[in-house]
Order: C-alpha cells, then structure tokens, then sequence
C-alpha cells in the first residue's frame, strides 16, 4: 500500500499487438507515429539488407535511404543497423522492429486495397496492341477481374503512340526502352522467332535457316522484326522461299500459321499456350532471336493503375517461367 502523500507507481503500458491492452481514446490522441517515409525506407533497406536494392525498389537514390534510415533512427533514439563495409547487419533492436514494421505496412496495404475494391465502381480504361490483347491479355483477364471485383476494365487496341489524352489510364506497348515522363514498368520480355504448326517441322524437315526454302513465310504489316532481317541475322540472306503469304495485322497471320499454311516470325509468348499443347512449334528455338520489352505505361501510379500494372508484372512472371520450362523441355 504506498504511503500516504506519495505517488503511487503507474502501471506500464503494453500497446495492441504486443501482448498489452488496447489504447483507449486519449492514447489514440496522444500516439506518437515515426515519419512513415523514413519507416519505408527502413523497412526496404531490411528487408533487402541493402541500401542500394531498397532505394531501387523506392525510386529514390541511395543517400535518400540512408538519411531516411537516420533520421528514424533519431526519432527512436537508438540504431537500427550496423555499418560494416559492404555489409548491412540489422542490430537485434532492428530485426524485431522490422518484423512489426514489416507486418504494420503490410497490413495498411491490404485494408488500403480492401477499401478501393468495396468502394463503388471503378473504371479502368486499357488500351493495349490488338493481337497481344487477343492472344495474351483477355484470356488472363479473369485473374485481375476476380481480385478486383469492384473494377470495370474497359479495354480499347492500338499500336499508335501513347497519348495519354487519349481516353486511357495505361497503355501496353512493346519497345525497346521505356517510355519517357510517364510511370512505365516492364512486366514481361518478347522474344521474337519464328513459329508454325507442328506438321510442318514433323520428321526434322525444319533443322536448319536453309529448310525455310520449301515453306511459305508469312509476314504482316505491323511486324517489328521482318524476314529479311531475320535471314539475314541467321546466315541465310539470300534464302528464297517456296511462297509468301502478307496480311495487315499479326492476328491474321499467326492463324494462318496456326492453321498450317507457313511460318511466321512473332513473339513467343504470344503462343506459348499452344506451343506446350503441342499444336505450334517453334522449330530454331531462339536462334537470331529479336528481343524487346512489353511496358505498362501510365500517366500516374494511382491504387488503380497500380493495382493493374502489379497484376501485369505477376502474370508476365508466369508466362516467361513457362517459356523458359517449355524451351528446356520440361512442360
């Protein structure tokens, strides 16, 4: 019992999420919240054990991480990391704050994302290249539909230069670098080779550039990578081939492939569902390949962009894990 004119002890306080009682009203009031840029940056250069890797992940420069980690660890008034040369060693006060920190942000993000999908109706306008938008993106669109319910994709084709004023949020293209003064994130590679019905490579009649003599090679108008570059690139520049067959649009001429009529130089993701059943082929594996990168571009990262542009980068992910199983014969 304290004695009488004396202060009695006050009862330590454990907050929500480590084992303690719930703050009431005043504590809500009175929380004292470390500045969430520098708690990010700590938690990235954690998480990576590296300065370098989270500031690539941030999109901010190595000395912004730094400072930012400073800075919080100011605020807390004790460090977070070691400094050893080359080395980024988390201090036993630093792993357990990085877990809870880890858990806290992971958690503002899924609530975050728990409010945009209940919230009403959102539109998201994407415009994309006609033949990857039929080949690749529409039969992966359930993935993204059944995450975001709430959304509304509408979906536009083009291969004109991005405008953004053009009625869209993001625009899918495939290019060689990305594009400038806009968000654009690369999501998958293109490798561009030829491709046609397996009938026609059956019994080894497709081995070699110079077997191209006796086929139809197919071309279209949109084309990145023509057949004479193709040739030219395998050692084969003066190959004449049996016939030739034009259309306007890849579409057009990846179905006459498919339907046994040629070959036809195009993306291999854009077939990689058909070349695993076995209905293509694409006869010289990667040999004078072209390569490019399919970008997201947008004029900002809003939730809803990003939300769409993460799902990208994953399903990307996954089709080339299946070219690369198909190409090592393993599918």
């Amino acid at each position: 019992m304290a004695a009488a004119g004396s202060n009695p002890a006050r009862p330590r306080v454990q907050p929500t999420g480590v084992g303690g009682r719930r703050h009431n009203r005043q504590d809500r009031m009175n929380r004292r919240i470390p500045p969430l840029n520098a708690v990010r940056a700590f938690e990235a250069a954690g998480r990576h054990a590296s300065l370098t890797k989270a500031a690539a992940e941030l999109g901010v420069t190595h000395g912004a991480v730094s400072r930012q980690v400073a800075q919080l660890e100011a605020w807390l008034g004790t460090p977070l990391f070691l400094r050893r040369p080359a080395q980024l060693v988390l201090t036993e006060t630093g792993r357990g704050y990085l877990a809870e920190m880890t858990a806290a942000l992971d958690r503002i993000a899924l609530a975050s994302l728990h409010v945009i999908d209940q919230a009403a109706p959102s539109t998201l306008h994407v415009n994309a290249p006609p033949t990857f938008a039929m080949r690749w993106l529409i039969p992966r669109m359930s993935g993204f539909q059944q995450r975001h319910q709430g959304v509304e994709v509408r979906m536009t084709t083009s291969l004109a230069p991005v405008e953004f004023g053009g009625g869209y949020d993001i625009a899918i293209r495939g290019a060689q670098a990305p594009l400038a003064a806009a968000v654009s994130e690369p999501f998958m590679t293109e490798v561009i080779v030829p491709v046609c019905h397996a009938d026609l490579a059956e019994g080894g009649r497709l081995r070699e550039p110079g077997d191209l003599a006796a086929c139809t090679l197919i071309s279209y108008g949109t084309e990145p990578y023509s057949w004479a570059e193709w040739l030219q690139a395998a050692g084969a520049p003066e190959l004449r081939p049996a016939g030739t067959l034009r259309f306007e649009q890849m579409y057009f001429a990846l179905q006459a492939a498919a339907e046994g009529l040629g070959v036809v130089l195009v993306p291999v993701f854009l077939t990689i569902d058909d070349i695993i059943a076995g209905r293509l082929c694409a006869p010289f594996g990667t040999l004078a390949a072209r390569q490019r990168r399919y970008y997201a571009n947008a004029a900002a990262r809003t939730p809803l962009t990003g939300a769409f542009i993460d799902w990208l980068v994953g399903e990307g992910r996954d089709t080339e894990q299946s070219m690369a199983l198909s190409a090592a014969g393993t599918v």
